[in-house]
């Protein structure tokens, strides 16, 4: 495929294959389409997710390797349990979900901007009322102080984005949603792009293909809806801390409509087009996307 040439989707079109993503930039698959949820669940469960800038086209991406964390192998640092051990922490799932993305969505400098779009908070707060988008929550005192948000698809939770707003926010967060999908028998926390922080937290770089894989075997896992309600979660028992206990969370949970089903997705048919992207490093805004240190900026 021509570098500057990528299928353009409209929204009755599908995916191409995802071998057909370009090596350079890593992983881009196709431009166009929506953000609509029946469009949004059938990416994640091919391994696609969208990745744009303001002004931009949206963008698809499956990019080889894949980063993830293997869930029954994620190990908790010691300053996550020390900041824990001495701070008076709560953590929650699924109390905030918008909250949390439109705090993840916020800069981390003035040069970097931020790709969570207005449309993308949107669009994943719609997968949340449909149960298939969820957040972990770090609170101190009546305070959102850290969180992680991201799509369940089967036994994967492909993590979108966290912040941290007090020292080892985010590493609390995943780390305790790591364990609770452990409990869940996850097997991975899909990460999606390589950054220097995640393979410092343990992240391993996988091929696409084994990616799916583990993927696709998993695609037939189901759970208990009551299983991701609104909850406060017991991080003590969750890490193995022994010792100081978290206070009563003092703010009210925002209570989200019931779960429902997954929705049918029928396959769509038509023939994908092309348009062309240029995405020569002359194109500014759109390599400064390219370029950044990581799809999710995590500051730890």
């Amino acid at each position: 495929m021509d570098a500057n040439m990528l299928p353009y989707l409209s929204t009755d079109i599908s995916f191409p294959p995802v071998e057909q993503a370009l090596d350079d930039p890593n992983g881009l698959l196709a431009a166009g389409a929506d953000l609509s949820s029946e469009r949004l669940i059938q990416a994640y469960s091919q391994g696609i997710f969208p990745w744009y800038s303001p002004g931009e086209p949206i963008l698809w991406w499956s990019p080889d390797p894949r980063t993830v964390f293997f869930v029954n192998h994620f190990k908790i640092h010691k300053s996550v349990k020390k900041t824990l051990r001495k701070s008076q922490l709560t953590v929650t799932l699924n109390f905030n979900f918008k909250e949390t993305v439109k705090r993840c969505s916020r800069p981390r400098s003035a040069e970097n901007g931020t790709w969570i779009t207005k449309e993308m908070i949107e669009a994943y707060c719609e997968l949340h009322r449909l149960g298939k988008a969820h957040s972990l929550e770090v609170w101190q005192g009546n305070q959102l102080v850290g969180g992680i948000y991201g799509v369940v698809t089967g036994g994967v939770f492909c993590g979108e984005s966290m912040f941290s707003e007090i020292s080892n926010g985010s590493k609390i967060a995943l780390s305790c949603l790591a364990r609770y999908l452990k409990q869940l028998d996850f097997k991975l926390i899909d990460c999606q792009i390589e950054n220097p922080h995640l393979m410092k937290l343990g992240a391993s770089n996988i091929s696409r293909k084994l990616y799916l894989s583990l993927l696709h075997s998993s695609s037939q896992q189901t759970w208990d809806s009551q299983q991701w309600q609104p909850q406060r979660l017991h991080w003590p028992s969750l890490l193995d801390i022994t010792g100081k206990d978290d206070l009563p969370l003092e703010v009210e949970p925002v209570i989200v409509e019931p779960a429902t089903p997954p929705l049918a997705l029928q396959p769509a048919n038509g023939r994908v087009e092309s348009c062309e992207v240029n995405i020569k490093p002359a194109d500014t805004q759109l390599s400064d996307n390219l370029h950044r240190p990581g799809r999710h900026g995590i500051e730890v």
